[in-house]
């Protein structure tokens, strides 16, 4: 049965990648080798960030392994907060908060911004691939929705309801990392013996 190591902890991202590959694989988790230590993420880009935990991965493991960096660019803060995302400040409501502050005087046809995700595929000889999605959006002025983490309370959609309004099947199919899995999709099931 073939096998990918998914660089993450995160249970709905390790679900998200185990309900788009099926039954037939196996997909192992930062859980299932916690010898393995906590990768710093202090690239300038999502794909350096990917990159630098899948190949940490595929060489301790000796697995493929699959790794994602994510964030949220809003155009009016010059594509902040970008790779800083999750360290934009010490919790979700002070992020959430931060971002409101920060945009305050924006009005709304300037808060444009969108989610972006860069996923990086390793094998353990140094062979990688890349593959990215974006979810287009804008901010807005309150947070929405009862569903979701991270800035999808404030991330309105093109047709008005928050990211956080969406059920999980509605995110799945219209989010930034949604997209980036099914584009690698290919490229995995091409690793699996009886699909060469």
């Amino acid at each position: 049965m073939p096998s990918v190591v998914f660089a993450s902890s995160n249970e709905g991202k390790i679900k998200e990648l185990q309900a788009l590959l099926g039954d037939g694989w196996v997909v192992r988790s930062a859980k299932d080798f916690p010898e393995i230590p906590e990768v710093d993420e202090d690239r300038d880009s999502f794909a350096g960030n990917a990159a630098k935990k899948a190949h940490a991965f595929a060489r301790a493991t000796g697995l493929w392994a699959l790794a994602d960096d994510s964030g949220l660019v809003v155009d009016a803060l010059d594509g902040r907060p970008g790779v800083y995302s999750a360290r934009y400040a010490p919790t979700e409501a002070e992020r959430i908060d931060k971002l409101l502050g920060e945009l305050k005087d924006v009005p709304p046809q300037r808060r444009t911004a969108r989610f972006r995700c860069v996923l990086c595929l390793a094998a353990p000889s140094g062979e990688e691939h890349f593959t990215t999605g974006t979810c287009e959006g804008s901010i807005g002025f309150a947070r929405k929705g009862e569903h979701g983490f991270g800035y999808d309370p404030v991330f309105v959609l093109p047709g008005g309801r928050t990211m956080s309004e969406l059920t999980r099947d509605e995110k799945s199919a219209l989010s930034h990392r949604g997209h980036a899995f099914r584009a690698m999709l290919p490229r995995l099931r091409g690793l699996a013996p009886d699909s060469r």
